[in-house]
């Protein structure tokens, strides 16, 4: 096998309205707009990072042979180190985002889980020591 990498990192996510994943991206982590065909898909970068946000009308929104549909949620997740945690947590839940979890410190830092609009979970990480 040969894997074209051009050092971009691809991540898709199934949501469930294009547009409100854009703008969540954009508004609240920074991301540029890459390309656009709503509804169905769209694509955002964040340096190295290309996100692919495929909506109910994208061809990866289409049903597996066996009948499962791709959707959003599920527990893998973007991962985003921050410098101050709380921080991001306070502008965070003053836009409105949804929580899944309060801070929680382990040997490593602390994390938080939140959701983007369609339910998919991005982990905050801040690296004890920072």
């Amino acid at each position: 096998m040969s894997i074209v990498s051009s050092g971009t990192v691809n991540v898709r996510y199934m949501v469930t309205d294009v547009q409100a994943a854009v703008d969540f991206y954009t508004t609240q982590f920074g991301f540029a707009v890459n390309t656009t065909a709503f509804p169905a898909f769209a694509d955002v970068t964040l340096g190295n990072l290309r996100l692919l946000l495929a909506g109910p009308r994208s061809s990866a929104g289409r049903a597996m042979p066996d009948g499962r549909v791709p959707e959003p949620g599920g527990w893998n997740r973007l991962h985003f180190i921050v410098d101050d945690i709380a921080a991001e947590v306070d502008r965070l839940a003053a836009a409105g985002v949804k929580f899944r979890n309060d801070i929680i410190s382990g040997p490593g830092g602390k994390q938080i889980v939140l959701d983007d609009p369609s339910g998919n979970p991005i982990e905050l990480f801040q690296p004890a020591g920072s």
